[in-house]
Parts: C-alpha cells; structure tokens; sequence
C-alpha cells in the first residue's frame, strides 16, 4: 500500500505509533500499524488492521454509506463478558482501497486508547499538529467596557496549528475577584482537561469568558495554572495594539 491514499477530501495514511485500546480492562486491539484516515478536515480517526483487532466481530445488519469509503457494514464488538453494540465499522468493498481488510472502532465505544503507553483523551492526536508553548515578556492587557481584568508582562503564548494564537497569564495578574466559576469543562487531546469561570462586572456578565488547564498533557505543560481569555469575548492590547476580535463559534 502507498505510504497516503486519497479519494475526494479523505485520506489515509499508515501511523508509526504502537495502538492499544480497553474495554472493561480487556485488551480489544493491539497493533503496530495503524492506519490514520482523515474522515474530515479537523483530526484523524483510527483504523486497525483486522489481523491486530482482538475482540471478534459480529455484523448487525445494518450499514452506513459514504462516497469516500463506500458501504460499511455497523458491527458489535464481542469482548469478554459481553457486547459493545454497533462499535465497529467494515468495509469489505471499499471505495478507498487502503481501509480494506481494516476496521474502525468507534473512539467513544472502548473506556481507554493508549498511543505507545500513554493515554489519549477525546479523540486520536494528528501527527500534523503543533502546540508551542513560549514565555514572552510582550505587555498584555484585557478590558472589557472600560474594566481592565488582567495586565501582565509575562505572558505565555500558545501557537496551535491553524488556531488562533492564544495568550496564557499568570493567575496573579488577573482581577480573580471578577470571575465566577463555571461548570463547563473541555478536553482537548494536546492540552488536556480546561476549567472555566464567567465573568461578573456591574457594567457586564459573560459566559465562560477565561479558563485554565490545572493539570495539563505533557506538551502543554508550560500552561498549567495559567488563566487564558476568550479574545472573542473582551479586548485584548498587546504592546499597546488592541486586537481585532476574531470571529469564531466561541464568539457568542
């Protein structure tokens, strides 16, 4: 097989990483050789050599029809002690001649995915994807109506590959007095698990407005503790220059 194929806007491509995943501490696949499709633009999905899956197979009868793939037969996973329902895909007839002989297992179907001996959170990491995590000594500050919630001069800048740059501050530079905390947390398999806080003016109330990654993935951990806003949701003036505010789904 060519090392990547592609019909339309998907792709496959072999990974180099050791694949393993869980279901109820049952190993259910273990593989050396991967196969990364991306399925749509954002991130990868993993399809596993029928050779390396461990648990069986058994087809529901059902299926699902994509132009990229072709007809995919929906199958339970048997494992140990049981069933997981309609947690794999097949595709004895690919139009995509690089997932045959391969089965997709659905992320959410198994309780742990290992890459190597780590575990990944959310979904399967793209080997395409950068996180730089950079001290800088810019002058940042946050407004928002007139109140200023934070200014600092050692800010840590984030890069994330096709994101906007984020700006992370220390927690001692922020108005914590003006920020509520939330309920809502996010997962992201490159930073880790966010927390939010609202944010609480006389002049204003937004909705999870900033966040932190307490604990965050080893890539990433030059952000723990450190509280980011939401550039779509307050003014931000770096070196004296406020920032346009992108546009985004995080912007309401």
């Amino acid at each position: 097989m060519e090392m990547t194929q592609a019909r339309g806007r998907v792709r496959a491509e072999r990974g180099h990483k050791r694949l393993r995943a869980l279901v109820s501490g049952h190993m259910v696949l273990d593989t050396r050789r991967p196969l990364l499709v991306w399925e749509h633009p954002h991130y990868p999905t993993y399809y596993v050599p029928a050779d390396d899956l461990i648990a069986g197979v058994v087809p529901t009868g059902n299926t699902e029809r994509t132009p990229s793939r072709g007809v995919g037969h929906v199958c339970d996973l048997v494992v140990e002690g049981g069933r997981v329902p309609a947690a794999a895909l097949v595709y004895p007839e690919p139009t995509l001649e690089a997932i045959r002989d391969h089965v997709r297992v659905s992320w959410d179907a198994v309780d742990a995915w290992f890459e190597e001996d780590e575990e990944v959170f959310v979904h399967a990491r793209d080997p395409y994807k950068r996180v730089d995590v950079l001290p800088s000594s810019r002058h940042v500050v946050v407004e928002l109506d007139g109140v200023r919630l934070a200014e600092s001069s050692r800010p840590t800048m984030l890069f994330e590959t096709r994101l906007i740059a984020r700006t992370y501050l220390p927690a001692l530079d922020v108005r914590q007095d003006l920020l509520v905390s939330s309920e809502t947390v996010t997962r992201c398999p490159y930073k880790g698990t966010a927390a939010y806080w609202h944010l609480r003016t006389s002049e204003a109330a937004v909705h999870d407005v900033a966040w932190t990654y307490r604990f965050p993935a080893r890539e990433s951990a030059g952000i723990a503790g450190l509280v980011c806003f939401h550039d779509e949701k307050v003014d931000v003036i770096v070196d004296g220059e406020r920032r346009e505010r992108p546009s985004s789904r995080f912007a309401s």
